[in-house]
């Protein structure tokens, strides 16, 4: 670790900033100015550490996507006076926002890690330590040649190190709340931390950092389920507030045979509508040339979704609807590994 690394350590919400009031018994947000205090083993770390806090704060439950703007701006006029960013966010909408902020931060060089915790960092069985000093040091560490090691938008939780736009929350309760299935971790912190090097992602070009900020959020998601009606599918796939529609299919990008099914389906692609195809398990792809539901769906112009999570493919349309109008180009973009989202 480099002895002048410097991290800003940002603290948008979410439980681990938290500690109890000793008076009232309730849980309040702990002033990040003193985080040194707070998680004394930091002070171990030949380190800069200065913090942000955003007001007011954010329940991750209410994030919407002026938080990610707001942080993408941050992370910008902060970007060549540190090293590295620690993101602390509430779990609950951590995937969408890592997801997020991999889409808007271009030529990357620089880590971005987000973390959290089930239980706030004040009390005794707390993983907000654990999840806290792994995500510093990861942040903070380079290669021989003075490069940062993981130079991604990632999330770091329970010793795992992974890449955030192919996570998903999986656990509400336990401490090994996310996972990735269809990408390997980035690191793994043990003993020592160790980096996966060959699925790090890294910059192909030397272009400057920049931030892509303008977002199209008229997305809506249709999950197929048995049963589903004839006028829902309708509502969603026809309604006039959305310009994209994610469909979560079953198993590697199935759905219903009906008639009926397929045609509003090909209504909505006459519409313009850009219509995406994404699995509802959480480890495989879609492939829709393997069964006749799915090719059927092909045939009226849905988008494959390969590997990607519904949260990354929300996260990958809004950008993409954002930066252009043209719905041929989104969809043919969208279909494109960007920021290691998918895999060809």
């Amino acid at each position: 670790m480099n002895a002048k690394a410097s991290l800003l350590l940002i603290y948008t919400g979410g439980t681990i900033g938290m500690k109890k009031d000793p008076t009232e018994q309730t849980l309040k947000p702990f002033d990040f100015n003193q985080i040194m205090e707070e998680v004394p083993e930091l002070k171990k770390f030949a380190l800069k550490i200065d913090s942000y806090t955003f007001t007011p704060l954010i329940d991750s439950s209410d994030v919407e996507p002026a938080l990610w703007q707001d942080l993408a701006r941050l992370i910008e006029s902060r970007y060549n006076d540190y090293d590295g960013f620690v993101v602390l966010h509430g779990t609950d909408t951590m995937a969408y926002s890592a997801s997020m902020l991999s889409f808007m931060l271009h030529n990357l060089r620089k880590p971005v890690v987000f973390t959290g915790s089930q239980l706030p960092i004040g009390e005794p069985r707390t993983d907000g330590k654990e999840n806290l000093v792994s995500s510093v040091e990861i942040a903070a560490a380079k290669d021989r040649n003075g490069n940062a090691m993981v130079p991604e938008v990632c999330i770091c939780f329970h010793s795992l190190l992974l890449r955030g736009n192919r996570c998903i929350k999986t656990d509400a309760t336990g401490f090994e709340a996310f996972a990735s299935p269809n990408y390997p971790p980035l690191a793994t912190a043990g003993i020592d931390i160790v980096y996966n090097t060959p699925y790090i992602r890294r910059p192909e070009c030397d272009k400057p950092f920049e931030i892509h900020t303008k977002l199209d959020t008229r997305v809506a998601i249709l999950r197929v389920h048995p049963g589903i009606t004839e006028q829902v599918v309708k509502d969603t796939l026809l309604g006039d507030g959305s310009r994209a529609v994610i469909i979560e299919s079953y198993g590697s990008g199935n759905a219903i045979s009906k008639a009926w099914f397929t045609d509003i389906v090909a209504q909505a692609d006459r519409r313009g509508k850009i219509l995406v195809n994404v699995t509802q398990c959480n480890k495989g792809v879609v492939n829709m040339n393997l069964y006749a539901t799915g090719m059927a769906l092909k045939k009226v112009g849905v988008v494959s979704g390969k590997d990607i999570t519904v949260e990354s493919a929300l996260s990958k349309l809004f950008h993409l609807m954002g930066e252009s109008p043209n719905d041929a180009w989104v969809k043919a973009r969208f279909e494109q590994d960007l920021m290691g989202e998918i895999s060809e």
